[in-house]
């Protein structure tokens, strides 16, 4: 028997008052895990007060945004490990329909082109203490990688500079992380651009947690809008000394506030790294950027942060002030995606084509140590390869 019409649309009215009743994260199917660690109280270095705070800050979001999050605080290697261990339990547990993030502010290291996060206990003497002091980042997102989840996201406010005297070769800031690389579903932010230093802030917090407990807040804006207004806020407060940066390979739509749709696709191109190839060219950049007042000009390349929008801005703003500063922005960006590129292939030939290009760089002497590793068994490779230029 059909149901009286009127009774489908008061039904209909019911529905939509108990969702309109709703929290924002209610609303979406996901559930939602957080881990967040916070690393101040270091033991042979000076503290990071705001490392503390801000994973206070992070910790009362997260609850709001409907997280269930697992704070921790000054953790030792077996700790930190533990932690990061217990969280992905919990994940797996949650099922395939989890959103797990987890947000770090702390010290992190970049040795041999892998990333390192430093527990508090961390007493290096030398480089190759790192791999058996620390954390090694790749080995916290393949544990979250290779369990089914609807998104993973990593927040890194971990770029601050190297305090431990005794790595004097360890690169400036973080390597590139492609997400692109592991599992599909992923979402990273460093608090600045690859190989460089993050602040830790005059204030309580640091410029990139001030930025993201303001955006984040911001109700029905997706993940990648909500970081590229982080960027733009972090560059401002900082006088452009530090952009943040991202990659992702997310295949769903995912809003701190507002409801998330699993079956909406992530944006065309969102891994940062594929787009610092550039989705646009320097002449299309230079087009759109035609005309426009510098301020206006470098808060969109700020957005974008690729190689290409970098290029046109300094080639059209060559008198701005902003320039020298962007510039160094550049060089640094494909310096580190050159750097990328060597570590990953790992042959002899791809160390020689660095070294090629920036002898004289903080990661030369790395490459150096790297090179003498693999070139007996890259013998047979031919020395002409070293010449192939790194695509930008």
């Amino acid at each position: 028997m059909r149901r009286p019409v009127f009774s489908n649309l008061l039904l209909a009215s019911s529905l939509l008052a108990l969702t309109q009743m709703m929290s924002p994260t209610d609303a979406a199917a996901e559930a939602r895990l957080a881990l967040v660690i916070g690393q101040s109280a270091y033991r042979t270095v000076p503290e990071l007060p705001n490392a503390a705070n801000d994973a206070k800050g992070m910790t009362e979001l997260l609850g709001n945004a409907g997280f269930t999050v697992t704070t921790a605080a000054n953790l030792a290697q077996t700790e930190m490990r533990a932690a990061i261990s217990d969280f992905a339990g919990k994940v797996s547990a949650s099922g395939a329909d989890t959103v797990a993030l987890v947000f770090y502010a702390g010290h992190g290291l970049q040795i041999d082109g892998e990333n390192y996060l430093v527990p508090v206990d961390l007493d290096p003497k030398r480089e190759a203490d790192i791999p058996l002091q620390g954390v090694r980042l790749n080995d916290m997102l393949n544990t979250l990688g290779a369990l089914p989840t609807r998104a993973r996201i990593f927040m890194l406010d971990a770029c601050r500079n190297n305090p431990f005297p005794a790595l004097s070769g360890a690169g400036h800031g973080l390597a590139i992380v492609d997400t692109k690389a592991g599992a599909p579903g992923s979402f990273i932010s460093y608090s600045t651009s690859p190989g460089a230093e993050a602040e830790d802030g005059s204030g309580i917090d640091s410029p990139y947690t001030t930025a993201a407990l303001t955006v984040a807040k911001q109700p029905n804006l997706p993940i990648e809008e909500v970081f590229k207004r982080i960027r733009v806020a972090v560059a401002q407060s900082t006088d452009g000394r530090q952009i943040p940066w991202e990659s992702s390979s997310l295949t769903t739509d995912f809003k701190f506030f507002g409801e998330s749709s699993g079956s909406q696709p992530s944006l065309p191109g969102a891994n940062s790294m594929a787009l610092a190839s550039g989705t646009r060219s320097v002449e299309e950049w230079r087009r759109d950027l035609q005309g426009k007042p510098a301020m206006v000009a470098y808060e969109l390349v700020i957005t974008d942060d690729t190689v290409p929008a970098y290029q046109a801005y300094i080639e059209l703003y060559a008198q701005d002030t902003r320039t020298p500063r962007l510039r160094t922005v550049l060089e640094r960006r494909r310096q580190m995606l050159a750097w990328e590129r060597a570590t990953a292939i790992n042959t002899r030939a791809s160390f020689e084509a660095y070294l090629a290009n920036w002898d004289n760089s903080d990661l030369a002497a790395t490459a150096r140590r790297l090179l003498l590793r693999v070139q007996n068994r890259n013998y047979g490779v031919p020395v002409a390869a070293a010449a192939t230029p790194v695509a930008v």
